[in-house]
Order: structure tokens, then C-alpha cells, then sequence
């Protein structure tokens, strides 16, 4: 009674079938790993713009300089 057997596992697979259908089940599973793979693609970004920022630094030394037109003439 304390554990359920494999027998127990796949009734309660196809009532969930049953249930919710295959279409839902698998909308399910490909909205599931869309999640997953947005958030490790997140996290990577989250440590890309560390070594951008220590790339930009070394060209942050040069500067533009630029004169306004004046329009009021």
C-alpha cells in the first residue's frame, strides 16, 4: 500500500489522456521545454554583458566630438 506499482502508474496515465487529450498533453510538453530553454538562454545572456561591458571599456577611451547647428539663423 506504501508504493504504487507500475501497473497503478499506467492507469493513471490513460485516465489523464483520457482526460486531457493527446494535442493538450503534447501543447504541454512543447510549452514546458519553450520555458526551460528561454530560461537558460536568460541566464546565459544574464553573463554575456559582464565580458561586453570589459570589451567596451577598452574603447570607451576614444571620443567623438560633435558641434550643434545652430537653427535660429
Amino acid at each position: 500500500m506504501g508504493s504504487f506499482s507500475i501497473w497503478h502508474w499506467l492507469i493513471v496515465l490513460v485516465i489523464v489522456m483520457l482526460v486531457f487529450g493527446t494535442k493538450k498533453l503534447r501543447n504541454i510538453g512543447q510549452d514546458l521545454g519553450g520555458a526551460v530553454k528561454g530560461f537558460k538562454d536568460g541566464m546565459k545572456s544574464a553573463e554575456e554583458p559582464k565580458e561586453q561591458i570589459q570589451q567596451s571599456s577598452a574603447t570607451a577611451d576614444t571620443t567623438v566630438d560633435v558641434h550643434a547647428k545652430d537653427v535660429n539663423k
